[in-house]
């Protein structure tokens, strides 16, 4: 739990220094104040969402270690005082424990299921913030080409500069000497 908790908080981290690129030159990248207000509340939300369910699995650990109970124990604890509840209303308890019974899986199955669209959701960011990496690995490169393609341009113009100045004085000691 403490690896996925440092591994989705890196994962939003990096979200954060994208967006915090982003922010320095937003026209490059095609957005305005209020995308980048959008997407800072969803790395806020995110970071949230994080500490929240790591609370939530620790408490329960806690609980369960504190009460000795399994899932079993859980469940029946559950199942009593749903079947209290329930036969206080006249139903039969063979109805009710089916009924709890198909609640219980009906649950299991969407937290899987919901479980699973999160998994697929961060593989998806994932790649998305690997991407953004590389973008900007090579803009970095891209810069530092430019760079030195500057540098060399600037001394070529100085030899040329320099030589122009030459030829100048040249030609003005060949007129004074032909006006002479």
């Amino acid at each position: 739990m403490i690896a996925l908790d440092h591994s989705l908080n890196g994962k939003v981290d990096e979200l954060d220094k994208a967006i915090a690129v982003a922010v320095r030159d937003p026209a490059w990248y095609g957005l305005d104040e209020v995308e980048l207000e959008k997407r800072r509340r969803w790395t806020s939300t995110a970071r949230y969402q994080v500490a929240n369910i790591r609370k939530t699995v620790e408490a329960g650990k806690e609980k369960q270690n504190s009460f000795s109970l399994g899932t079993n124990g859980v469940r029946k604890e559950l199942m009593g005082l749903l079947n209290d509840h329930a036969s206080r209303a006249g139903r039969s308890n063979n109805y009710i424990n089916q009924d709890n019974d198909d609640f219980i899986s009906s649950e299991s199955y969407q937290q899987l299921l919901h479980f699973l669209k999160q998994d697929e959701e961060l593989d998806e960011l994932s790649a998305s913030v690997w991407r953004i990496g590389d973008v900007g690995v090579t803009i970095h490169d891209e810069l530092v080409g430019q760079g030195k393609i500057l540098a060399e341009l600037g001394m070529e113009m100085e030899t040329t500069s320099n030589r122009l100045d030459f030829v100048q004085k040249k030609v003005a000691l060949v007129m004074k000497k032909a006006g002479a």
